[in-house]
């Protein structure tokens, strides 16, 4: 199976407009190059092993331009610095219209890709069971490419947008008084095919949500022996009488994912795998012709 086979009808016209965006005008380096066919060598550099993430945009975004990408590695692979990931043939104008926009998506969906199997590696060393998640701070416009790096770094992608599930933060929650009022209010028309994520501060919060039918009370900046305790606590109260799931999020980081990753806790959701994350290093590199 392909992780290409999960992306929507519309992404190949997302890669148009980003070499659009990239070419708005003439292009002055192609004129200097030429059509000439040539033979350019995609190397995945930097200095520390990472995993390769977004080929089918790279290659799509050659296809576009009538070049064509062999790669050496299988999307998914961890590869060790300098690496020849992919050969990619075309004319060099073209080979040079595609550089940069292919190298800054891959630096960017591997990165991402990297910290999400470096996460949830760890999580799994310190012998957590549950799940690994992003979050929704996704750059505007690029949040297909985001999330599909997540997928090909082994985590879930959390919800998608607005539409994939229901969450109802402390906004939603103070503009209708109370969680019980706002989870009946989401009910009405999200009927029963959306799941209902509801952010809590407290114990009271959290029993509140429960009884009142979430299906994931996020526990939101609760952290060491309290997060242990309310979840313990309310996972006693209400066996059997309610299926829930526990999410812990808010600051997560590799430094505290120890204390985070607890049996009780059944999602742990951080965008330390997305915001602020090293990308890593390629370049494309035309051969000499012999």
């Amino acid at each position: 199976m392909s992780f290409e086979h999960l992306l929507p009808p519309s992404w190949k016209v997302q890669v148009s407009a980003w070499l659009a965006e990239d070419t708005p005008s003439f292009d002055y380096g192609g004129y200097v190059v030429g059509e000439d066919e040539r033979v350019a060598f995609l190397l995945g550099k930097g200095k520390q092993p990472a995993v390769l993430a977004g080929c089918p945009f790279v290659t799509e975004i050659f296809r576009q331009l009538d070049c064509q990408v062999e790669w050496h590695i299988k999307e998914g692979d961890t590869f060790q610095p300098i690496k020849h990931v992919a050969t990619v043939r075309g004319k060099a104008r073209h080979l040079l219209l595609g550089e940069r926009v292919a190298l800054n998506l891959l630096a960017r969906c591997s990165g991402i890709a990297t910290k999400s199997k470096q996460i949830k590696d760890l999580a799994v060393g310190y012998g957590y069971k549950g799940i690994i998640a992003g979050t929704r701070k996704t750059t505007p416009g690029f949040r297909l490419v985001e999330k599909y790096g997540m997928i090909v770094g082994g985590i879930d992608t959390h919800r998608h947008d607005l539409s994939s599930m229901i969450m109802l933060k402390d906004n939603h929650i103070w503009s209708t008084g109370s969680i019980t009022a706002a989870i009946k209010q989401a009910r009405s028309v999200g009927g029963f095919s959306l799941l209902l994520d509801v952010e809590v501060t407290s114990e009271a919060e959290a029993d509140e949500a429960i009884e009142a039918g979430a299906d994931i009370v996020m526990l939101d900046n609760i952290e060491g022996e309290q997060l242990v305790t309310v979840a313990r606590k309310l996972k006693d109260k209400w066996a059997g009488k309610r299926n829930f799931l526990f999410e812990s999020s808010g600051d997560i980081t590799e430094a505290n994912l120890r204390e985070r990753a607890i049996d009780e806790i059944d999602i742990l959701s951080t965008s330390a795998v997305h915001q602020s994350v090293q990308h890593i290093d390629f370049s494309l590199k035309i051969q000499v012709p012999r």
